[in-house]
């Protein structure tokens, strides 16, 4: 089943853009031009209607492990360190934070508001073998990045081969 949408619409407002192209009525040959100057691409915006925009911040993160540990980098643009807490409990490393809403004014008028804001909170379940005494964080330039160690024994080994049979 499909829906559509009904509009009723009302006589169209002439303008320089909307009017057809009527190359034996313009005569006069910088009238278009003189249209085209006096658009104003705000005048066709409407302001949004005034209600508290409610939207989730949710951070992008990317996880990555090397060789000898697992690195997140996450996109935290806007938050100070304060306003961030990390916790390993467990197997489990937990992002919690918040961005806070600027001060609008009343007098303001806005257009578009598309930013995000809020609290929230991201959790990522570790394998076996993560250092989390050693664990370090660093918040530069609206990137956290936190760099979990792994253990030692948790590393590959290489087994030797011999050219011997093995017992078994």
């Amino acid at each position: 089943m499909t829906a559509m949408n009904l509009l009723k619409k009302g006589p169209a407002k002439e303008t320089g853009l909307t009017r057809p192209f009527e190359p034996f009525l313009d005569w006069e040959p910088f009238r278009r031009m003189r249209q085209l100057w006096g658009w104003d691409p705000f005048a066709e915006m409407t302001e949004l209607p005034a209600f508290e925009y409610q939207s989730t911040f949710m951070p992008a993160f990317e996880v990555k492990e090397t060789k000898d540990s697992y690195i997140f980098k996450g996109d935290l643009p806007g938050i100070k360190e304060t306003d961030l807490d990390l916790q390993i409990t467990g197997d489990r490393l937990t992002i919690s934070g918040k961005r806070e809403m600027e001060h609008k004014e009343e007098k303001e008028t806005y257009y578009a508001y598309e930013r995000s804001y809020g609290a929230f909170s991201r959790s990522f379940t570790l394998p076996t073998g993560v250092d989390y005494q050693h664990a370090r964080a660093e918040l530069k330039d609206g990137v956290l990045t936190i760099l979990l160690a792994k253990i030692p024994e948790a590393l590959p080994k290489k087994i030797e081969l011999k050219a011997e049979k093995v017992k078994a």
